[in-house]
């Protein structure tokens, strides 16, 4: 082979791993942004919650605390209902002290739900950070005197199925992929919380 050939032989090769390459890469999906993100993620917007228009809230964290608020009252409005198969057993330490006046203790699980949420699924703000107890610990009412008693598969299912009534009712359609996802996310935490 003439020294111009081989060069040319080289060059071949070269432009075809190149292109190759790159085509390869152009038809790799880019990865799936974060729950959080899908749900607003960092942007600042203003906090429904609080009078002074300079508060700001990061768009995701405010998406879970409208799932986590119109949660509990759903679970709310079942117990009221008297509903069989109600959440009220599991509530009943914290729904007697809401009825009683004391809100402190409804103000911290909205928080520490918000928190748990947005921190295990992008969250990565300071604002965001989890500090409650972990999820065995927290549901176990030997453990924790706020769970009124441990969770049945069936009680998980209605907690999930609020859950996800909650997210559409806050823009969450539910044929979409972030739906799913949620679900996914509380469907990993089903072990560990249900312990009956």
């Amino acid at each position: 082979m003439t020294k111009y050939s081989k060069i040319a032989l080289c060059a071949l090769v070269i432009g075809a791993f190149t292109l190759t390459s790159c085509s390869k890469s152009d038809s790799t999906p880019a990865p799936t942004a974060s729950i959080y993100s899908r749900l607003g993620g960092t942007t600042l917007v203003d906090d429904p919650d609080n009078s002074d228009p300079a508060v700001k809230i990061e768009a995701g964290r405010l998406a879970y605390r409208k799932v986590v608020n119109t949660t509990i009252g759903l679970i709310v409005a079942d117990v009221q209902s008297n509903a069989s198969g109600n959440l009220g057993a599991h509530f009943a330490p914290l729904l007697g002290e809401v009825g009683a006046g004391n809100t402190t203790n409804l103000a911290e699980l909205v928080d520490n739900l918000t928190d748990f949420f947005s921190f295990n699924t992008g969250g990565t703000n300071a604002v965001n950070v989890y500090s409650g107890l972990d999820m065995a610990t927290a549901h176990n009412p030997a453990l924790n005197t706020r769970m009124g008693v441990k969770a049945t598969t069936a009680n998980y299912t209605k907690f999930e199925g609020y859950v996800g009534a909650a997210a559409v009712q806050n823009g969450v359609a539910a044929n979409t992929q972030l739906y799913t996802d949620i679900v996914a996310v509380l469907e990993s935490l089903r072990p560990t919380i249900v312990q009956q």
